[in-house]
């Protein structure tokens, strides 16, 4: 075989593997390996790779705003932010129909300010909301329908840990990406919120409404969710007027999030403990991945295929914008099966030269960070699509009375919903530039 060949194997390889549930990153790893093995003919220059590539991108400064994010996001769910934030949201939404599921969604999309990952607002506001949603009498395939979806707030409104490492393998600026997202961000939890409103109109009887708060509850409910006010205005604030850079920023954060949970009293030793667990391991997957990645992207580049590629689709007579959705199709598909950190971490360094390449009417600076905020938004979909959708065994582990087939059903109408935002941010992109045009 000639070494495109080789190249073009190791993708039915790789896939192979992870059906066989070898972890993502030991599965490029071994193909990384393998690959530069059969192009090379001896193992000594892949051993000598691993020395160095480990070092060199776990030395990096700039790596340390992963486990600070993550830090962020566990100490904020143990100072109980997602009560205040529900509550706030439940207020000021709830005696409206289908209110206390847009409550929910407005709630997910605060967390998600605060913590930058999906997961982790998925299993926290599910554990709050649930109860609430449940009281007033909704349908569990909308109560956890929403929660699934709203949980995907969790890695589109800034700051974000994807965004982080998509900025990290395209060499974006983190703060302009986190600004490129946030018009994107307030469109998906709009979009979601009339998504409930147009569902419960055509189903009336799958929820209640609660009572009107008086005027008193709401503004004392919104009084107390002014840490998260503080934390989201400290940590974005101080990166776009440059008091700090975005690891300083993250720093910041979850300095934050520590004292508000310590001074709420739910920060205990115990608590400390359990938290600097979960940030490392998560932080070892992370790295773990990152690693094969890199690994598997230095064989690829050694057989010529990403070249190859980008030389095959610069020469096409196709449309660059038909080629952008068929790579946003291809995305889709991925998300069925894979999760969408191993999905950022495996496509962009292949796909992010080949797209870049081709004339989408914008300068280079600015065509990284929409084509990154409309990957983020399509990944973000395979969160609440079966068959690996991650948030709805979440929620569905939540509450286990819910078959996992009325939550898959009950995603149709946001995932509905998600398609025809990245439809609208790919029809305009001033949607998602316009902010960081009018900053920067």
């Amino acid at each position: 075989m000639s070494r495109i060949e080789i190249g073009l194997w190791s993708f039915p390889v790789l896939l192979l593997l992870i059906f066989l549930r070898i972890p993502i990153g030991v599965a490029m790893a071994v193909v990384g390996f393998g690959g530069a093995y059969l192009l090379n003919g001896n193992s000594l220059m892949m051993l000598s790779q691993l020395k160095h590539l480990t070092y060199g991108e776990f030395s990096s400064y700039s790596f340390s705003i992963i486990p600070l994010f993550l830090l962020m996001g566990h100490f904020a769910t143990l100072g109980g932010m997602s009560a205040g934030l529900f509550k706030a949201a439940e207020t000021w939404l709830g005696h409206r129909k289908g209110g206390v599921a847009m409550a929910a969604v407005g709630a997910c999309a605060g967390f998600g300010a605060i913590c930058g990952s999906s997961l982790a607002t998925a299993a926290t506001m599910g554990k709050t909301a649930l109860p609430e949603l449940k009281r007033y009498g909704y349908s569990g395939r909308l109560a956890t329908a929403s929660l699934a979806a709203g949980g995907t707030l969790g890695i589109l409104i800034p700051p974000s840990l994807i965004l982080v490492v998509y900025a990290m393998l395209a060499e974006e600026n983190i703060a302009k990406l986190f600004m490129a997202a946030f018009v994107p961000g307030l469109l998906a939890a709009i979009g979601y919120m009339i998504c409930i409103s147009i569902y419960v109109r055509l189903r009336p009887d799958c929820c209640t409404s609660r009572a009107p708060a008086t005027w008193s509850e709401r503004l004392t409910a919104l009084a107390r969710v002014w840490p998260v006010l503080v934390i989201f205005g400290a940590v974005v604030g101080g990166i776009y007027l440059g008091v700090f850079t975005p690891t300083e920023g993250a720093a910041v954060g979850a300095a934050g999030t520590g004292l508000v949970a310590l001074f709420s009293g739910a920060l205990t030793w115990r608590g400390i403990g359990e938290a600097i667990l979960e940030t490392a391991s998560s932080t070892g997957m992370i790295y773990l991945i990152l690693l094969g990645a890199k690994m598997f992207n230095n064989f690829l580049a050694l057989s010529g295929l990403p070249m190859a590629a980008a030389g095959w689709a610069e020469g096409l007579t196709l449309s660059p914008w038909l080629i952008l959705v068929a790579v946003l199709l291809m995305y889709l598909a991925f998300g069925c099966v894979m999760d969408s950190l191993s999905m950022i971490f495996l496509t962009i360094p292949i796909l992010y030269p080949i797209m870049s390449g081709l004339d989408f009417g914008l300068p280079p600076g600015e065509f990284g960070l929409w084509f990154g905020v409309i990957v983020l938004i399509v990944v973000e979909v395979g969160l609440i699509t079966p068959p690996v959708g991650m948030n709805l065994f979440i929620i569905n582990a939540l509450d286990p009375e819910v078959p996992i087939a009325e939550t898959f059903k009950g995603t149709l109408p946001f995932v509905l919903t998600d398609l025809i935002r990245v439809a609208i941010l790919v029809a305009f992109p001033i949607l998602t530039l316009g902010l960081v045009r009018l900053v920067y």
